[in-house]
């Protein structure tokens, strides 16, 4: 690159000191970081395991202790993915928050820039410094109290396919949000079983585009399984985009409904645990499913509908990999989220 991206001249005249670049999903363009021209990257809590991805690198450079912050972007989950996988927290603002000016881009529609980080204050600073001058604060939000707090729990799709370790650990940490005083309501997003389409759609259609003159001029720079993606990419339809975007404009207004008189959606960050490097399937619930169809499931909503969501550690399986928290606030109103975050945060520390 011969210049900075916005964001990082944001952090850099901030004071940022940048130490190195992480390793990713190639292109940003999978949940694992398994296809990079730089070597799979492995979960620090365990090295058989991915550490989510795209943004995989990032959250080893915080799980590891490397780096206090670092920066990801989010097209269907990378940066609450790997956040998750890896036991650390992970913000997606509202999209077009953070401006994406110097990303290469996988998809312009569901992209987004955010901050990884060790806990939700120290992704709170970084978010802050990565917005415009004129729209940062300047102090750091309060946690909001949770007794009174409104929380929306989607049920049906978003919990159907999730990992036992994990349905339990969420579960149980909404209940403890309960007893703390937390108002706890069921909500709906009743076209969240078309999601994955819609999603796969523009994903293609968007990367397609971008990368149409380089798959046909240097295919042999793109690793195998990215190339092949690309490929596939290049039949999405234009009617088929059209119909996306008219789904994915549904979907927004479905996730406003969800959020209508509550103050945040809960629910799990990654259906399952970090998965074995190089599985396609996991078995959940008596049968196998798509290890990458599974890690997208409860991040994606948020991509296509535009809202803040923050990840943040609740929980272990029983051979410790990280069980992730899910957060997802109203548009525009993502210090109000980290307020609402950094509640559950300090109730999940004094439950330990």
């Amino acid at each position: 690159a011969t210049e900075d991206a916005v964001v990082t001249a944001r952090l850099r005249q901030a004071g940022a000191v940048f130490v190195g670049k992480t390793n990713l999903h190639e292109f940003a363009f999978g949940t694992t970081t398994e296809d990079s021209g730089f070597g799979l990257a492995h979960n620090p809590v365990d090295a058989t395991r991915s550490p989510g991805g795209s943004s995989g690198g990032s959250a080893i450079a915080i799980a590891t202790g490397m780096s206090l912050g670092t920066v990801g972007t989010d097209t269907g989950g990378s940066i609450r993915i790997p956040a998750a996988a890896c036991g650390i927290v992970g913000l997606k603002p509202g999209w077009g928050e953070i401006s994406a000016s110097g990303v290469v881009p996988l998809s312009r529609q569901l992209d987004h820039v955010g901050p990884l980080a060790t806990c939700v204050a120290d992704a709170w600073i970084q978010y802050n410094v990565m917005l415009p001058a004129d729209q940062q604060l300047s102090e750091m939000p309060q946690a909001a109290p949770l007794k009174g707090l409104r929380l929306g729990v989607p049920a049906g799709y978003l919990f159907d396919r999730l990992d036992a370790e994990v349905e339990r650990a969420v579960t149980a940490t909404i209940e403890r949000l309960r007893a703390a005083g937390a108002i706890v309501t069921d909500v709906a997003i009743p076209h969240a079983t078309e999601m994955a389409a819609i999603y796969l759609h523009l994903v293609f259609g968007d990367a397609a585009e971008y990368h149409a003159r380089t798959l046909l001029s240097r295919p042999q720079d793109y690793t195998p399984n990215v190339r092949l993606r690309l490929e596939m990419a290049r039949y999405v339809l234009a009617e088929d985009y059209v119909r996306a975007l008219r789904g994915k404009a549904v979907i927004a207004r479905e996730v406003d409904g969800a959020l209508d008189g509550v103050d945040a959606l809960v629910l799990p960050a990654l259906a399952i645990p970090a998965p074995p490097i190089g599985a396609a399937t996991v078995p959940v619930k008596g049968g196998p499913e798509s290890v990458r169809a599974l890690m997208l499931r409860c991040t994606q909503p948020f991509n296509l509908s535009g809202h803040p969501a923050i990840s943040l550690p609740c929980g272990a399986t029983h051979d410790g990999l990280p069980i992730g928290l899910q957060l997802a606030g109203h548009k525009g109103q993502t210090p109000a989220l980290v307020r609402a975050a950094l509640a559950v945060e300090r109730a999940i520390a004094q439950a330990r």
